[in-house]
């Protein structure tokens, strides 16, 4: 029988559907922007295929994903299936490893998806400071970035407050927004002969690239930058709970949502390339999209760009803000953060969360540090992708899981596929972005990443005495039910999957 846990804390609401899982999701593709002046300056014009290998690289994980987000519809993504899979059955003692283990993969996926928040935050106030000169007169670029994510912050909280259809509506209206006008910009380099192929054949690789350890160790490093971009539509998956038929729901949401990141990220690439060349990129390393709307459109065309960057910013912490909170409500929910962590209002919507969430990338924003911010999160999204991916094997052979049924299922002798890119993950991206980071911008963005990743630590125990450690009953489920849609109360109200 599922069952709420104590202290208020309860289950969120069967709501949504595929496409409107997918419209939450429509701004993964619009987190290439941080980062389109950044691959090149490393890779050149080879940044296109770095952005379409790790779109590839996540169909791959993505497909673990699915089947996991189908075998257990109760569990929030990849948080939600590190923390079931680790936690051991029946454990009778006070400090389970395996729970701990789940739960940091959660943390670390919570801190790679939170500063998504302060990070384009930052960017609206640096696009606001250029675009209206009497702001500029009044504010500085620092003070507009926190003006920026107080209101967004605070807007958004309003609108998800009744529940994430509302979400998703905010979500269809972004997309239209900031979408359309995007593959427009996309496009027309190409349609009006501005793309010069000349900038991209013949600064394919960087002229001083060589094979040796330093630069394969940077290689590793780009990968585990563009991976925080490029697979980061896992959180279709997040919602898992929420969709009113998740064995359906998560593999359509996740999928489409791949195929348009793959479009998006290697066409966007190739025309900003193609219309500046990698020196004109490197020129505008933060905004290369504006000087391709002047070349393209002329003066008009940078404001449109500048108005509609915005909005897809916008779109973007809508989907990190609704992720990042899932993941803590799902720690709670599995006994894994304080309790006062999940509780939800009468919409189902983890508001607490939502609240620590936004005063947490208060903080950040006030860092200054866009850098460092990113290179931080990124070590957070490198762990908890390989242990998700870890947690993906182990449920395929595990005996409390391996019969269970999988409404979808990846290829077979798909848990050696996830073995290796776990292993790409951890160790090896996680120390490519260590190097990378110590190259670029020292060791800040590093400690940074590690400290907020071991705060987690105190905070487990902490809620392990809370709960008493005597059984973990602060999950949803057992695992002998391993979070099917079976349940009396949830017959009501799911439409049968089986």
């Amino acid at each position: 029988m599922s069952k709420n846990i104590s202290d208020g804390i309860g289950h969120l609401e069967r709501s949504i559907n595929w496409k409107q899982g997918l419209a939450i999701a429509l701004g993964v593709p619009l987190l290439i922007l941080p980062s389109l002046g950044y691959l090149p300056m490393y890779m050149a014009a080879a940044a296109i295929l770095v952005w379409g290998l790790s779109v590839i690289q996540g169909f791959i994980q993505n497909a673990a994903y699915a089947e996991l987000a189908t075998t257990f519809p109760k569990a929030s993504g990849l948080p939600g299936f590190a923390q079931h899979v680790f936690r051991t059955e029946n454990y009778k003692g006070k400090y389970d490893k395996g729970k701990l283990i789940g739960g940091f993969s959660a943390w670390s996926y919570w801190f790679a998806w939170n500063p998504v928040l302060a990070i384009f935050s930052i960017l609206v106030g640096g696009y606001l400071h250029g675009l209206f000169p009497v702001l500029a007169e009044t504010f500085t670029e620092y003070q507009l970035s926190l003006m920026s994510g107080l209101v967004i912050f605070s807007g958004l909280f309003i609108v998800n407050w009744f529940g994430l259809k509302d979400g998703a509506i905010l979500g269809y209206i972004l997309a239209a927004v900031s979408l359309i006008p995007l593959v427009i910009l996309t496009a027309a380099p190409f349609a009006t002969g501005h793309v010069d192929m000349a900038n991209i054949t013949g600064n394919w690789w960087p002229a001083d690239w060589a094979w040796d350890m330093h630069h394969v160790l940077i290689l590793f490093g780009i990968f585990a930058i563009a991976q925080w971009s490029a697979c980061g539509w896992e959180t279709a998956a997040i919602y898992a709970p929420e969709y009113k038929n998740p064995s359906k729901d998560v593999p359509k949401a996740l999928f489409a949502c791949g195929a348009i990141c793959f479009l998006s990220y290697v066409l966007v690439q190739t025309a900003v390339i193609g219309v500046l060349g990698v020196d004109g990129v490197m020129a505008e390393p933060l905004s290369p999209l504006i000087p391709v709307a002047q070349a393209v459109f002329g003066e008009a065309g940078s404001v449109i760009t500048i108005i509609m960057l915005i909005a897809a910013m916008i779109l973007i912490i809508q989907t990190a803000y609704l992720g990042s909170s899932r993941a803590l409500h799902s720690m709670t929910t599995e006994g894994n953060l304080p309790r006062v962590f999940g509780k939800t209002n009468r919409h189902g919507t983890p508001f607490v969360a939502l609240l620590v969430t936004a005063a947490f990338n208060m903080v950040l924003i006030s860092m200054g540090s866009l850098a460092a911010i990113l290179a931080a999160a990124a070590i957070g999204y490198t762990c908890a992708n390989g242990i998700s991916l870890f947690a993906y094997v182990r449920a395929k052979k595990h005996p409390a899981f391996a019969t269970l049924e999988r409404p979808f299922k990846a290829p077979k002798g798909w848990k050696n596929v996830a073995l290796i890119f776990g292993l790409f993950n951890l160790p090896l991206c996680l120390v490519g972005v260590v190097y990378l980071n110590s190259q670029e911008i020292g060791w800040a963005s590093t400690w940074l990443g590690f400290l907020v990743l071991s705060l987690y630590i105190p905070i487990w125990l902490y809620s392990q005495r809370e709960s008493g450690g005597a059984k973990d009953e602060a999950g949803i489920v057992d695992v002998s039910d391993n979070g099917s849609d079976n349940d009396v109360e949830d017959l009501e109200t799911v439409p049968s999957s089986r």
